[in-house]
């Protein structure tokens, strides 16, 4: 464990489930700036991509209390130039205080892990601030990200 991490005892990588829900939302106000998270619309998509596990993938990692420490999120879809399905990992936050601990790394090997067992052909990733993380982990940079946002 790098010694800015805390010692939160043995991590284990599960599937979400409900009971993760507040936890999960309380650590959305640490992926970025961006957007201001409303509960009424994590609720909607946390309840959908846990119902919809053929094309979600939401794994945390949870502390020896099972407390999530950090989730991760990936979308799945049949794309017509892979032939066949893809993923994008959509959000990955670990908590700052457990930050240096490889909790990370190890979401996005289960991540991987999944989607391998699933047949997914690639997976991508759009990252800001973190490219240095996943090029570490054998990504690289193969487009550009581009974003248009639409108001209400």
């Amino acid at each position: 464990m790098a010694a800015s991490g805390v010692d939160r005892g043995p991590i284990r990588i599960r599937s979400a489930t409900l009971a993760d829900a507040d936890t999960i939302f309380g650590l959305l106000g640490q992926l970025g700036k961006s957007y201001i998270p409303e509960r009424p619309a994590f609720d909607t998509a946390f309840a959908d991509a846990l119902r919809n596990a053929d094309d979600h993938v939401l794994l945390v990692a949870a502390g020896a209390d099972d407390r999530p420490l950090g989730y991760a999120l990936t979308t799945i879809a049949r794309l017509f130039y892979t032939n066949g399905t893809t993923a994008q990992l959509q959000e990955i936050v670990v908590d700052e205080a457990s930050r240096g601990s490889r909790i990370g790394s190890a979401l996005v090997t289960a991540v991987e892990r999944e989607c391998r067992a699933r047949g997914v052909r690639q997976l991508t990733v759009a990252s800001i601030r973190a490219a240095a993380f996943y090029e570490g982990l054998d990504y690289r940079s193969t487009a550009d990200f581009l974003k248009k946002t639409f108001d209400d």
